[in-house]
């Protein structure tokens, strides 16, 4: 008897390890495609949005980016809708294709100095084409998978999801630091930016022949059985006690998060590059120790989660994050000022440091929020309410954070006068979460 449960458990171990692989591939690749824009932002400017004054083709290319996050909850909406009412692969499957036949169409536009004023035009409506994608992915793989990995341990086993974020603007920034190595200014200028692009091709094909072997969740299949598959997403707002997670869901850890992860993991970047001016080459190695400090940390704050609780986790990070956003910032500047001045590597390792110390606290909140997305809602609401709020927080107060923050910097005059923002929203965050967060690393997911 204890062999055939050992071989039972190693069976089942087995398929959760295909299953996770197979949605973490697909989810890095629309994180890849996704956010491959915006680590090209500084270059989309004078070519589809020329103008004398560089800041404002910067402006137009970072608001490019923010309307492909702003269309993810109408994404969110339909797709996970779709989801609660058709299963969750069959979702999967559609929202996959239509990132990569978008991502992969803009490594084939026309420049502004080609087509003219139609060049921002189709560049707009294939990255709302991703928006739309983004928007019945992400959230919906966080319900898929941990539908998919049992009662214990969720926490770890699902936090892997959260790696495909930071992965995806690894594998991007370093293929663009790779060919800024090989080619000239401007080579790189002319072709050499379309080729992370045209890479999405190869890649959708393989996470698309990957999402074609996975299985419906279990949960999804017990719903179905009982003929309680259907569309929640209007009774969702009817439902009081519903309405209110869903609320938690997106002030205290969607839109926190998404503000963490856009601080720490895209707006960095561009301000060393833009405002403090060091050298891209530079930037990119920074951005790139960024995210290899933060997988570790990801994974042990998932694990952590199961042992003290998901809470005390995201109320960390949330403090953390709220406590060190301004000074973070206030000294990468002056550490890059210092390095700007006198060449020493000593400042570079004050930034490395700085930039792991935000990493932790986006850590301690995405660490553990896979699960905590799916534990929150009862199975039958689970992927229309998770998806649309996880989304409208990612795409309407993430998705912005780069241009807002660049506005009121340029508003008042002032290099870290818009990080107010996200320092604010955090602190309100926190207070949020201490009074009314639940607890749910204990929930059953069958109920």
């Amino acid at each position: 008897m204890n062999n055939i449960n050992h071989l039972e458990t190693r069976k089942k171990s087995r398929s959760y390890r295909k299953i996770a692989i197979a949605t973490c591939f697909g989810t890095f690749l629309e994180w890849y495609d996704f956010l491959t824009f915006a680590t090209l932002a500084v270059v989309f400017g004078p070519l589809f949005f020329p103008s004398n004054d560089p800041t404002s083709g910067l402006l137009a290319s970072l608001a490019t980016f923010g309307v492909g996050m702003v269309v993810r909850p109408i994404g969110a909406a339909l797709f996970g809708s779709m989801g609660d009412h058709i299963g969750r692969k069959p979702v999967f499957m559609l929202t996959i294709a239509l990132m990569g036949i978008a991502t992969v169409g803009v490594g084939f536009l026309p420049t502004y100095q080609q087509i003219g004023i139609w060049a921002p035009i189709l560049l707009v409506s294939l990255r709302l084409l991703q928006g739309l994608s983004a928007g019945g992915e992400i959230g919906g793989n966080a319900v898929y998978l941990t539908e998919h990995a049992g009662e214990t341990n969720r926490g770890f086993k699902t936090s892997f999801l959260q790696l495909m974020g930071p992965l995806g603007i690894l594998a991007s920034t370093m293929q663009i630091a790779v060919l800024q190595h090989w080619l000239t200014p401007e080579e790189f200028q002319s072709w050499g930016w379309r080729v992370p692009f045209w890479v999405s091709f190869a890649l959708l094909a393989i996470a698309f022949q990957a999402r074609r072997a996975l299985e419906e969740t279990p949960v999804f299949l017990d719903l179905k059985s009982n003929q309680k598959a259907k569309s929640h997403l209007a009774h969702n707002f009817k439902d009081p006690e519903i309405r209110k997670k869903m609320f938690l869901l997106f002030f205290c850890i969607s839109s926190s998060g998404a503000i963490l992860f856009f601080c720490v993991q895209v707006y960095t970047a561009i301000f060393l590059k833009t405002t403090i001016k060091l050298p891209a080459q530079l930037v990119d190695e920074l951005s790139i120790w960024a995210t290899i400090a933060l997988l570790p940390l990801t994974v042990f704050a998932g694990w952590l989660s199961d042992r003290i609780g998901r809470k005390p986790m995201i109320v960390s990070g949330l403090v953390l994050g709220a406590l060190f956003i301004q000074p973070a910032f206030l000294m990468l500047e002056s550490f890059g000022n210092q390095y700007i001045q006198t060449g020493n590597q000593i400042p570079m390792l004050a930034i490395g440091l700085i930039l792991s110390v935000l990493s932790l606290a986006l850590a301690f909140v995405v660490g553990p929020q896979t699960a905590y997305l799916a534990e929150l809602f009862p199975a039958k609401n689970r992927n229309s309410a998770a998806t649309l709020p996880h989304n409208l927080a990612a795409g309407w107060i993430g998705g912005l954070l780069p241009f807002i923050v660049t506005w009121i910097n340029q508003h008042w005059n002032n290099n870290t006068a818009g990080l107010w923002y996200p320092t604010i929203f955090l602190g309100l965050a926190t207070l949020m979460a201490i009074m009314h967060l639940p607890e749910t690393n204990k929930n059953n997911m069958l109920h």
